[in-house]
């Protein structure tokens, strides 16, 4: 099919392929801040399905809440706030060359950063469920400049020649855009490889735990010798039981986790978490996750841009792979604000691509040495694991540091 130029005086068009959290908040944040631009969002889920069902959890962080919260699709009543964070190394304790025994432990506090919460945690369909109500009434107000086209697979986006301009979609019929952002991402098994890709040999077991003593809205990470083992605090339940989304990653060449029954995983858990995070009573049926590193090394390519687990998907040791997309879709959003005409298109991309660098190489590179340090069997890496911890707990400004790009990124 050959398409015909795109007029000079034509709208810009851009097509949102994904409509998970990072693609509904780029086609939001387009239809609030882009009015020049037609907005098409694409996913291959018919829009009968029933998004607010699904019940994976998500965690995020401060600055993704007051992005959800602009965008006014924040579920605030259904959302469980972080008030803090507890990381730490399973024993033995750390004994310090000048004699000092101590915990090899980070606690962050939002009361100690001055903020209201560190971040939250709720379902993902409850995430997703109002934001998709949001777009569609954008959609319904603004019929000819915002598009719904869900029950639309994209098979293909093809790059067009310097004097059409743009992308081609291909969602059984051909059609032009200026620019196309791929938004859908999946888990790292069932993705093709990307330019830089690691296969961690690690299972992210996924359930969720009931808990006896639990403190409210504390996050709890605890690095064992197998991998790390997180607690992310829900939002109670009607029976008043305080429960968290467990993340138990375990290496998959002999995992200690596939073959042991429900009660026997209960103990082992109570085995490795700390005395502060309670005492495991109950856990739901787990699933297994492979675990790796797939990222591309660029998120623009000519016209199309990907954001999210689209262009890089992470370890969930460090909990930062939606936060990263939201930022992604923020910043390209912004930098599509002031484009006039079609050739500052590749202008404003390649400002995307150099904003975007800084904290997208930082959050790759911290989660990829930290899921990497977990396979390394040298003797002193958790000692020095743990005293890493351990300085972090003791210098203020550090740790604030840390709480800050955890909360809103590197800027």
């Amino acid at each position: 099919m050959t398409l015909q130029p795109r007029l000079a005086d034509a709208p810009l068009r851009l097509a949102v392929i994904g409509a998970g959290p990072a693609g509904l908040a780029l086609a939001l944040r387009a239809a609030q801040a882009l009015p020049r631009w037609h907005v098409s969002l694409f996913d291959a889920r018919s829009v009968e399905h029933d998004v607010a069902r699904d019940p994976r959890t998500i965690a995020l962080s401060l600055g993704s809440v007051q992005l959800l919260r602009r965008l006014g699709a924040w579920p605030a009543a259904a959302a469980q706030p972080i008030v803090e964070v507890h990381v730490s190394q399973a024993p033995p304790t750390l004994t310090l060359p000048w004699g000092d025994a101590r915990a090899a432990e980070v606690r962050i506090r939002a009361a100690d950063e001055a903020v209201p919460m560190l971040g939250a945690v709720l379902p993902y369909g409850t995430l997703v469920a109002p934001m998709q109500a949001a777009w569609f009434a954008h959609a319904q107000r603004e019929p000819q400049r915002l598009v719904t086209r869900f029950g639309t697979p994209v098979a293909a986006i093809k790059p067009l020649d310097a004097a059409a301009g743009g992308v081609e979609v291909d969602a059984g019929i051909a059609e032009r855009f200026d620019a196309a952002v791929v938004a859908e991402g999946g888990v790292f098994a069932q993705q093709a490889r990307k330019a830089l890709s690691h296969d961690y040999r690690q299972t992210a077991w996924v359930g969720t735990a009931t808990m006896d003593g639990a403190p409210e809205g504390v996050a709890f990470e605890r690095f064992t010798r197998a991998g790390p083992l997180a607690l992310l605090p829900l939002p109670g339940g009607a029976d008043g039981a305080r429960r968290a989304a467990m993340v138990w990653c375990v290496g998959s060449d002999d995992d200690p986790v596939r073959e042991l029954t429900d009660a026997q995983r209960v103990a082992v858990v109570n085995s490795l978490l700390p005395a502060a995070a309670g005492r495991l009573v109950a856990l739901s049926p787990l699933k297994a996750f492979p675990l790796g590193l797939n990222a591309e090394r660029t998120l623009v390519d000519g016209r199309t841009v990907r954001i999210g687990n689209a262009a890089q998907t992470l370890h969930p040791v460090a909990g930062q792979g939606l936060n990263l997309g939201l930022r992604d879709a923020y910043t390209l959003v912004q930098a599509l604000r002031d484009v006039a005409d079609t050739g500052a298109i590749d202008r404003a991309l390649a400002h995307v691509e150099w904003a975007r660098a800084p904290d997208r190489w930082s959050t790759i590179a911290v989660t990829d040495f930290l899921a990497r340090s977990f396979t390394w069997t040298w003797p002193g890496v958790a000692a020095a694991r743990g005293a890493a911890l351990a300085a972090l707990q003791a210098v203020r400004p550090l740790k604030s540091l840390f709480a800050r790009q955890m909360m809103f990124g590197r800027r």
